[in-house]
């Protein structure tokens, strides 16, 4: 969508539109001071239900709400879906204004990136395993870009799904150690009726693909059970790799329980919260989840 159409339609909606830093924060200091609380929820667009729940939270807990949409290049490898993630800015637009939000930030590359930029943000030791290491560099770009977004919007909360709780673990971190003053606000994963759990990604599946995709959430529920049971996490996590290729997967990225704080790898559970992890490839679309092992 062109930007003056998308101004146009965003007006429609009754949404304000930025597109440059400096008019993110004459909007939020505008707002400061009226002494109004600022959230934000980062996305990358291709929006979904799972984004309006952490745009509806958002708007519960803080007067008021920015999205922003930036699909961030400095966290896609080379041979990822940088060139072809869902871009549906009409849509997020509509989901953004009914889900209560008041304004989306959408920068392109030149504004987040200019010329010259060459500052690094990095998390060591979360960002080793699970995604991390079958993703080299991706934690990087999203520690970097995150950084960005949060000293640009000063937001007093930031909101972010638990499907990527990986993720979720490495910003929090990040904002301990920078002393970052904002809140990060973890929001529960929201799945189709089902049990998938919502994706932008989802987009790429056709109807028997999503069949199969469904069967990832089912099968670690059951693994998560098993190893609460008292089961080995190594035994039961290789039964679920062997479940899940006889059930039309194609490649198992990993199936692994780990804590759900520190995301060391655990083999049976103690009283310390733990998760079952999985990242699983139907065709060349990656998914992941993750379930709570109570």
């Amino acid at each position: 969508m062109q930007k003056n159409e998308l101004e146009r339609f965003s007006t429609l909606n009754n949404l304000c539109v930025l597109h440059k830093i400096i008019d993110l924060r004459k909007q939020i200091s505008e707002w400061k001071s009226e002494g109004l609380s600022v959230g934000l929820v980062p996305t990358m667009g291709g929006l979904h239900n799972g984004h309006g729940s952490l745009i509806k939270l958002a708007s519960k807990k803080c007067d008021r709400v920015i999205v922003s949409i930036f699909i961030n290049p400095t966290q896609f490898g080379d041979d990822e879906d940088f060139e072809t993630y869902p871009q549906t800015q009409k849509s997020d637009i509509t989901l953004i204004s009914e889900a209560g939000g008041d304004a989306a930030f959408i920068p392109n590359v030149s504004e987040m990136y200019p010329r010259g930029f060459s500052t690094k943000v990095s998390v060591i030791g979360l960002t080793n395993m699970l995604c991390g290491a079958s993703r080299p560099g991706h934690f990087d770009g999203v520690t970097q870009v995150v950084a960005k977004l949060l000293n640009q919007v000063s937001a007093d909360m930031a909101f972010f799904g638990e499907k990527d709780w990986q993720q979720l673990t490495i910003i929090k971190r990040l904002v301990r150690d920078l002393d970052i003053p904002t809140k990060i606000v973890n929001v529960a994963t929201v799945r189709d009726e089902f049990g998938l759990a919502l994706s932008s990604r989802n987009s790429y599946l056709n109807s028997s693909q999503l069949e199969i995709a469904r069967k990832l959430s089912s099968v670690l529920q059951m693994t998560a059970y098993n190893i609460a049971s008292g089961g080995y996490s190594s035994v039961e996590c290789a039964q679920a790799m062997k479940i899940l290729l006889n059930s039309g997967f194609d490649k198992i990225d990993y199936i692994e329980c780990r804590d759900s704080h520190s995301l060391e790898p655990i083999e049976r559970t103690t009283e310390d919260e733990c998760r079952i992890f999985a990242a699983a490839y139907i065709d060349n679309v990656r998914l992941i989840d993750n379930h709570i092992v109570v």
